[in-house]
C-alpha cells in the first residue's frame, strides 16, 4: 500500500505563495488521479484540485482557479501544489488523495495523507 506525505505547509500572509509537497513511498501507477483537498473544523473535506497521473490534465475547485497549480513528478512519485495569492479562507488542513477516477469527490479517493496545516493571516 503506497503511503503519502504531505509537507510545505506553515504560515503566510494574505497575498503570500506556499507550496506544498506530496510524496508517495512506492511508484504512482499511470491509472492513478492524484488529489488535494482541506478541511477546516466542523466543516466536511472538500475538493481542492486534481491532476491524472498519465496525462497530468488537472481540475480545479472555483475558489481556487487562477490562484493554485497542479503538478508533479513522475521520477519522484511526488505531487505538487501551488498556492498564490492566498486568502484567509484558504486557512484548512490539506490533505494529498490517491485515486482512480477523475472526480472531485473525495469518496472516490482511497490513499490519504495525514494532512499539512495551511494558515493565512493578514
Amino acid at each position: 500500500q503506497v503511503q503519502l506525505t504531505e509537507s510545505g505547509g506553515g504560515s503566510v500572509q494574505t497575498g503570500g505563495s506556499l507550496r506544498l509537497s506530496c510524496a508517495a513511498s512506492g511508484r504512482i501507477y499511470s491509472s492513478s488521479v492524484m488529489g488535494w483537498f482541506r478541511q477546516t473544523p466542523g466543516k466536511e473535506r472538500e475538493f481542492v484540485a486534481l491532476i491524472r497521473w498519465s496525462s497530468g490534465t488537472t481540475l480545479f475547485a472555483d475558489s481556487v482557479k487562477g490562484r493554485f497549480f497542479i503538478s508533479k513528478d513522475s521520477a519522484t512519485n511526488t505531487v505538487y501544489l501551488q498556492m498564490n495569492a492566498l486568502k484567509d479562507e484558504d486557512t484548512a488542513v490539506y490533505y494529498c488523495a490517491r485515486g482512480s477516477q477523475y472526480s472531485s469527490n473525495r469518496r472516490d479517493y482511497n490513499t490519504w495523507g495525514q494532512g499539512t496545516q495551511v494558515t493565512v493571516a493578514s
